[in-house]
């Protein structure tokens, strides 16, 4: 039998799975991506908070493929699909497929505000967690030889959206604000440090349970974090974030984490999108009105009877439709029965930080240092490599032992400086 040729777009959790998952002697696999390595999201805050070392999340996709002889992998960005020559255009070239899988995942949502899109800080990538990182610790430097009319800008943090990013950011740097920063800078009064949460509606964390969003609120709360609900941002400078209310906040630092937007393919039929351009999906994730073409992951939506809004946009849900999808296009090269997916929900969770963390399990809800040790073991069994859950294992164990980590690295060019 001859061996189909499959795209795969996207080197995340469901383009990882989904090549991992293609039998070798069935499908030669192209993995298209930007960047050349796997980014483990749900540890990004930690990064951005100097919490653990940005290899210890990144994986360079030749590495985790490095036993599969079937796979090529390039560096470049898809530009369109043609799907009636079975064709994409990218940045390097054109290539024609058998199958084309889309896993491109979603980007920052700004909702067409241009002055948030080049003035706030986002956390949708490593390189954006360094960013941050860069950018919070050049603030203390510039703390000790600012002017004390500008040190209020310096000295208040804000963080923009209420869901599992912004309350994990928040909860993280009022723990550093406390127990890290301090020792490091002598000079600074961080009691004058302000850890700003802003969310929209009236309730953090509104994936979750009423008792998780509670939690949420009493943890953040005294820890000393600045909740403010019904909230809506306007406006940001740079210097002042301005509020739909009128209401004003002078900060050097505003990290946007108030939603995402699909990333979007020319050459997708328009009838095959929805408003927020994810990409209507089949129950076997193949996209509306193309044939031979998949999307899985974030990019996806599928309404099934359990979930007739789609499923959420998970880790868990990206990983199992890619496993089923390659179950598929296996079952298809041997004209075998396809197997719809339908999402099993396993539960939601975040962690607020040390021993406390909300798990929101369908038939049992836990709080605090069981709920943060679930947390703790769930994360590392997602992690790639073995060596990479034993780094990050130790780096938790040492920050949670000492109270303290040694990844206050500023690293950036020298030649400009923010």
């Amino acid at each position: 039998m001859k061996k189909k040729k499959v795209i795969v777009v996207g080197g995340g959790f469901a383009g990882i799975t989904l090549v991992q998952k293609l039998e070798d002697k069935l499908f030669d696999i192209l993995l298209i991506d930007k960047i050349n390595h796997h980014q483990f999201q749900p540890l990004f805050y930690q990064v951005a908070t100097s919490q653990i070392e940005p290899s210890s999340i990144s994986f360079p996709l030749r590495h985790v493929f490095r036993n599969k002889n079937n796979v090529q992998i390039r560096l470049a960005e898809v530009t369109g699909v043609d799907n009636s020559n079975k064709t994409i255009s990218t940045t390097i070239g054109t290539f024609d497929y058998d199958y084309l899988v889309l896993a491109i995942g979603c980007k920052t949502n700004f909702f067409g505000n241009e002055n948030l899109s080049k003035q706030v800080l986002s956390l949708k990538s490593t390189y954006d967690a360094i960013n941050i990182r860069n950018h919070i610790l050049l603030n203390f430097e510039n703390i000790l030889s600012a002017r004390e009319e500008d040190k209020q800008g310096l000295f208040n943090i804000v963080i923009v959206g209420g869901g599992p990013t912004g309350v994990e950011l928040a909860g993280a740097f009022s723990e550093i604000k406390k127990t890290i920063l301090p020792r490091d800078f002598h000079r600074i009064d961080f009691s004058k440090l302000n850890i700003i949460l802003i969310e929209g509606s009236k309730n953090t964390l509104n994936s979750m349970s009423d008792p998780a969003r509670r939690t949420s609120r009493e943890y953040l709360q005294k820890m000393g974090v600045d909740i403010r609900l019904e909230k809506i941002v306007k406006d940001y400078n740079g210097e002042v974030l301005e509020l739909v209310n009128g209401e004003i906040i002078k900060t050097k630092s505003v990290i946007w984490a108030a939603g995402v937007t699909a990333n979007e393919i020319t050459g997708i039929p328009v009838n095959s999108m929805t408003p927020d351009k994810r990409i209507r999906v089949d129950r076997i994730n193949r996209v509306s009105g193309m044939e031979d073409v998949f999307a899985i992951g974030d990019i996806a939506w599928m309404e099934t009877p359990k979930y007739s809004r789609a499923h959420p946009q998970l880790a868990n849900v990206a990983i199992n439709q890619a496993k089923n999808l390659a179950r598929n296009l296996k079952n298809m090269q041997r004209n075998k029965r396809l197997v719809e997916y339908e999402y099993k929900d396993m539960g939601t969770m975040a962690t607020i930080g040390r021993n406390k963390a909300i798990v929101d399990f369908p038939f049992l809800k836990i709080k605090g240092f069981f709920g943060w040790l679930i947390w703790m073991f769930l994360h590392l069994m997602l992690i790639l490599s073995v060596k990479n859950k034993l780094l990050i294992f130790i780096n938790w164990a040492w920050a949670y032992i000492t109270k303290d980590t040694s990844l206050r690295l500023i690293l950036k060019d020298n030649k400009s400086r923010s």
